[in-house]
């Protein structure tokens, strides 16, 4: 039984990956840019950390929603390598994902260096094709 349960698990992840590798990517505008409104590349901050992102040449709209030229912001923490550009954003502390169309949030971080960055997704929260991707900026947080 438990053979089975495995080998229909891997089926359906498989099915799964399968589509969305299938799924086209959304085309960005050209010029468009995603960009930290708050805090600034080398900042010291005393947490929590107030996010406030913007965004030109393109709309927000939450997850799930396809309207041309939109999408939704991503904040990347922390994160050393870049994500894959054609498939999903994980959800983890490292991919903080905004689908319901939020532009601020708060970030509790530890004290010390931290690096951030946004990347605008799609409907599925693909990154778009060109990516609109922000400059990682570096950040100090303090007690």
């Amino acid at each position: 039984m438990k053979t089975l349960l495995s080998v229909l698990t891997l089926s359906v992840s498989l099915t799964a990956a399968s589509a969305f590798a299938q799924m086209p990517t959304t085309p960005s505008v050209p010029n468009a840019k995603v960009y930290f409104i708050s805090p600034k590349d080398g900042e010291t901050i005393k947490g929590p950390v107030k996010v406030v992102m913007g965004l030109s040449g393109m709309g927000i709209a939450p997850a799930g929603v396809d309207f041309a030229a939109t999408g939704h912001h991503h904040l990347l923490v922390n994160l050393k390598d870049k994500p894959v550009m054609d498939m999903p954003l994980p959800v983890s502390d490292n991919y903080r994902h905004f689908g319901k169309g939020q532009t601020e949030t708060s970030l509790d971080l530890a004290p010390g260096t931290h690096t951030l960055q946004l990347l605008l997704g799609d409907n599925f929260h693909i990154p778009h094709n060109p990516p609109v991707m922000s400059e990682k900026i570096t950040i100090t947080v303090t007690k």
